[in-house]
C-alpha cells in the first residue's frame, strides 16, 4: 500500500526571516502555522521531505534574483518554526523545481509514495515548477492555498489555477 508525502519547499531564513535575502514579507510568515500542522500531521501518517535551496555562491539563479540560499549559509536553514526531525528529508536543490538533479525521485519511490501534498514557497516559481513534475511523473499532487506563499498576489493566484488546469493538482 503506497504513502503520501508532504514535500515543504524552502521554507528557509533567507525567504522567511525578516533579516533573509530574498524575505517574502509577512504574508508568507502567516503560513508557517499551518505548514507547522501539515508536517506534524505527515510525520505520524506519511513522509516529510524538505526541499531546500542550497546553491553554489556563484549559481547562475543569481543572474535573476539575488544571491540566496548559499549552501551551509544561515540562509539556507529551515527556520526554527519548522526544524526537521529524524526521519524527515531533507533535498538540496539547486533549481526551482525540487526534482532538478536531487533524489527527489529516488526517495518517492524508496517510500512507495502514491500522492504528494506541497506546502511551501514560492507558489509561481518553485512550487509551480515541482507541481509539473510530479504531473509529469504520474504521480497525483495536492496544493494547499493556506500553506503556500508568493512574492506577487497575481503570480500566486495564477500559478494555483494553472496548476489545477494544466497538471490536474488538487488544490484545497
Amino acid at each position: 500500500m503506497g504513502k503520501a508525502a508532504l514535500i515543504v519547499a524552502d521554507m528557509l531564513n533567507d525567504f522567511l526571516d525578516p533579516q533573509g535575502s530574498l524575505y517574502m514579507g509577512p504574508q508568507a510568515r502567516e503560513i508557517i502555522p499551518f505548514v507547522a500542522a501539515k508536517i506534524a500531521a505527515f510525520r505520524t501518517q506519511g513522509v516529510v521531505i524538505y526541499a531546500c535551496d542550497a546553491h553554489a555562491p556563484d549559481d547562475p539563479e543569481f543572474q535573476y534574483f539575488p544571491p540566496h540560499a548559499v549552501k551551509g549559509s544561515w540562509g539556507s536553514q529551515i527556520i526554527p518554526e519548522l526544524a526537521a526531525a529524524p526521519g524527515d528529508y531533507r533535498v538540496d536543490k539547486t533549481r526551482y523545481s525540487a526534482f532538478a538533479r536531487t533524489n527527489l525521485d529516488d526517495i518517492l519511490k524508496a517510500e512507495q509514495v502514491i500522492v504528494v501534498h506541497v506546502v511551501g514557497v514560492c507558489t509561481s516559481i518553485c512550487i509551480l515548477e515541482t507541481v509539473k513534475e510530479l504531473f509529469d511523473r504520474d504521480i497525483p499532487g495536492v496544493v494547499f492555498r493556506q500553506g503556500v506563499a508568493d512574492f506577487d498576489p497575481e503570480a500566486h493566484a495564477f500559478a494555483l489555477k494553472q496548476m489545477a488546469r494544466l497538471f490536474g493538482t488538487k488544490v484545497v
